[in-house]
């Protein structure tokens, strides 16, 4: 004898105080959401550079490059 065998051929209850609910609001129950609006775009923007590149010169560059090596 099966675990559910004394309630598989049992007639599938039904509410009467709660009226049937359509299946298109049943489905919009489990669609996903955003949990955590404009927290994709701020974390974009945060991650974006927004502090302009600094460019060495020639001189520069040679300059930094002895302090490195005596390092």
């Amino acid at each position: 004898m099966g675990k559910y065998d004394d309630i598989i051929n049992m007639p599938r209850h039904v509410s009467t105080k709660h009226p049937h609910m359509p299946t298109y609001d049943r489905a919009a129950q489990f669609s996903p959401f955003a949990a955590l609006t404009g927290h994709d775009a701020a974390v974009q923007e945060e991650a974006r550079l927004t502090e302009r590149r600094i460019e060495l010169d020639e001189n520069e560059k040679t300059l930094l490059d002895e302090k490195l090596q005596s390092l």
